[in-house]
């Protein structure tokens, strides 16, 4: 019986003590899975991690450039929330409307380099449409190089080599097309609306610009590309991020008044084929972008 109890407390004794002189036995070294040397028998960490070194964030030279279209008349911001109502004077005095806005723009280029004057030339080509959401924003497929800018410039329409008759698939679908009696191509800008005339009488005006056809006096037909140019290369600015956004105000007024001021009762309809008009418009063109500020 004896012998039975030593053996049995020997036992107890050993469970006892067993785990303790386990434990003692235990491994030590990373036990953070993170580390270079993780041991993942051990169980008590003993300071001797490593860790991988850091990679520094990479840095680009470029940005990613989007062109941001703000229109406004007279100052007043416009989007297509304000169209179909009388609330406009132009600077002959028409109180007019607008029921449209399209336009297109091409040909972006990026002014830069002094002394050399290096323009950075773009492709693309952008319509614009009011009432089409998103349709004022304009990503440019090229990546710029960060640094400084003296400006940009852009075509307003196409430029005669780019001016082709039912070329672009999604122009075409826009019904963006100029008559092929009148020199073929696309048109390079619509605005529609309403104004009061002298009479008092609330009727519709179609200022539609493109391609120019001049009759001459000896009855040949001249058709000019009469593209407008949008020439901001005065206007510095800086691109030091990795996307950046250029604001542009289109100021609308300005197609009625600068040179040419604008009287819709004399040019309000049948235009396209008006070779006095389609110049005028052209002449217009020139003062209705501008730069506001460029967004790193």
């Amino acid at each position: 019986m004896k012998s039975i109890t030593k053996i049995t407390l020997a036992i107890l004794v050993f469970a006892l003590v067993s785990p303790i002189l386990t434990s003692c036995s235990n491994d030590k070294g990373c036990t953070d899975p993170v580390a270079l040397n993780f041991d993942k028998k051990a169980d008590k960490d003993d300071g001797s991690c490593i860790y991988p070194t850091p990679t520094p964030p990479q840095t680009s030279n470029q940005s990613s450039v989007t062109l941001q279209f703000d229109h406004q008349f007279n100052g007043a911001s416009v989007t297509s929330a304000n169209f179909n109502t009388i609330q406009y004077t132009n600077a002959f005095g028409n109180q007019l409307s607008i029921s449209k806005l399209r336009y297109l723009i091409s040909n972006v280029k990026f002014h830069r380099g002094h002394p050399h004057h290096d323009v950075v030339s773009t492709t693309g080509y952008k319509l614009i449409d009011l009432t089409v959401p998103g349709s004022t924003i304009f990503q440019i497929n090229e990546p710029m190089s960060k640094g400084e800018y003296e400006g940009i410039s852009f075509t307003i329409g196409f430029i005669a080599a780019d001016n082709i008759s039912n070329f672009y698939t999604d122009l075409n679908a826009a019904t963006w097309n100029w008559p092929a009696m009148l020199g073929g191509g696309y048109h390079y800008m619509q605005l529609e609306g309403q104004f009061i005339n002298s009479s008092s009488a609330t009727v519709n005006y179609a200022f539609h610009y493109g391609t120019a056809r001049e009759i001459t006096a000896t009855n040949d037909t001249i058709f000019h590309p009469n593209f407008g140019t949008a020439d901001l290369s005065n206007t510095a600015f800086q691109f030091t991020a990795d996307a950046a956004e250029v604001h542009l105000f289109v100021n609308i007024d300005e197609w009625f008044k600068n040179p040419n001021t604008w009287d819709l009762n004399q040019f309000s309809t049948a235009l396209m084929p008006n070779f006095q008009a389609q110049t005028m418009m052209q002449q217009n063109a020139a003062s209705v972008f501008v730069l506001d500020h460029v967004h790193n």
